[in-house]
């Protein structure tokens, strides 16, 4: 007759127990700091604006311009703005500057605040 050890469940299954998720990580002063003045650099609907046309393509100063029917002054202000904060990156091409979203993961952000916003409405 055989014997049986144990609870009788197969070998190495009663040593397994459900593990749980990690917990996240809690973030540093400096870096919930950073986060804050990332989140003031999109806190214009223009600088949203710019995001979104940066999303769809680069864009030098003119066409944000055209795109956007504000004065250029103010397109540049908010671009310096953005790129202070690490949000877009320009790259000179002769007499322009081309301007890129520096990481998408900006875009998803705006993105979705925007559609947080029309599903309210």
């Amino acid at each position: 007759m055989a014997t049986v050890t144990g609870s009788g469940a197969e070998p190495g299954l009663a040593d397994c127990a459900p593990v749980a998720p990690a917990a996240p990580a809690h973030p540093t002063a400096a870096v919930l700091s950073d986060a804050g003045d990332l989140l003031r650099a999109l806190a214009a609907p223009v600088r949203i604006a710019i995001v979104l046309q940066l999303r769809a393509a680069d864009r030098c100063v003119h066409e944000l311009v055209d795109a956007l029917d504000v004065a250029q002054p103010l397109i540049s202000q908010h671009l310096r703005v953005l790129k202070t904060a690490g949000v877009v990156q320009g790259e000179r091409r002769g007499r322009e500057v081309v301007y890129r979203l520096a990481d998408d993961h900006l875009a998803h952000i705006v993105v979705d605040a925007v559609a947080h916003v029309q599903e309210g409405k």
